[in-house]
């Protein structure tokens, strides 16, 4: 089912909902320059393992709408996902991967008593390796102008992500490209997202994200895919001297689109966690939604 939020200043967001609504909650959050179509997999299993789950389109990506003033910042993504949330019975789980972990990040961290019951990033940290994050720009430029056929769209996904075996068809990548007037197919999310003095994708805001990790205190995991060129071993003990209870599950042979990559080991590692930490008969209570 498709579901509309009211999201901060006006922008409509557009998720799939899914699952038995009395069940816990389960938010997925995709990277930037993804749409909400990148956690297909996951959701149907989380659905099937007895969740409600919310497959959220970020603002400016997929079917939300984009931003008039274009504003894609951290702190109005954490906006948008606090309104999803203030909709909701119970504090839900927050899955974020890049772009949707720190916004997740962002929010469990936020209060005393924090809007989430559980927290799983995947393949992000505060401090992210700076030659990881540039590529994902480049990558996240290249469409800049449109490619001719979806042969040529699909070639840039290779280009950037070339351990991972090229699917017998391209046909999926439609769900993440527009044909618009001049006959060109684009990815379906606001160019201006690349334009922000600060944008979110890969966060570069380390110090304020190392002290939203200080103040969660839910179960949290990191699910990290061993080839990727975003989360160093550093980087990942950084994390920890900031959230000591962080847990740590490695996806081998994964890179840096973890859920893409390996989806049958990535389930596994959040199906394990979430199963200890919010079982899907055990709703966690609305403890903090009315405070400010």
């Amino acid at each position: 089912m498709i579901r509309r939020f009211a999201g901060a200043k006006g922008v409509e967001l557009v998720a799939d909902v899914g699952g038995d609504p009395a069940a816990p909650t389960i938010i997925l959050l995709h990277g930037g320059g993804q749409t909400r179509h990148s956690w297909g997999g996951a959701m149907r299993q989380l659905v099937l393992r007895g969740y409600q789950v919310i497959n959220l389109d970020a603002r400016g990506h997929g079917d939300s709408q984009w931003a008039a003033d274009g504003d894609y910042t951290l702190e109005v993504l954490a906006q948008d996902l606090e309104s999803v949330i203030g909709t909701l019975r119970s504090r839900p789980a927050l899955v974020g991967a890049s772009m949707g972990g720190a916004t997740a990040l962002l929010v469990a961290g936020k209060r005393a008593s924090s809007l989430a019951a559980a927290l799983i990033l995947v393949d992000v940290v505060p401090r992210i390796d700076t030659d990881g994050a540039n590529k994902i720009r480049s990558f996240m430029r290249s469409g800049a102008e449109g490619f001719n056929t979806l042969e040529e769209a699909a070639d840039a996904v290779a280009a950037y992500n070339p351990h991972r075996p090229r699917p017998k068809s391209n046909l999926g990548l439609m769900k993440n490209l527009r044909l618009r007037a001049d006959g060109r197919l684009y990815w379906h999310w606001d160019p201006r997202v690349l334009q922000q003095a600060r944008h979110a994708e890969p966060p570069l805001f380390a110090d304020r994200l190392n002290s939203a990790a200080e103040q969660v205190r839910i179960p949290t995991l990191l699910v990290r895919g061993l080839k990727s060129d975003i989360v160093t071993e550093a980087a990942v003990a950084d994390f920890r001297f900031h959230l000591p209870h962080l847990e740590v599950f490695d996806v081998s042979g994964a890179g840096h689109m973890v859920a893409g990559d390996k989806n049958d080991a990535f389930n596994q590692g959040v199906f394990e966690f979430l199963q200890r930490r919010l079982p899907p008969h055990a709703a966690a209570p609305r403890v903090g939604l009315e405070q400010g």
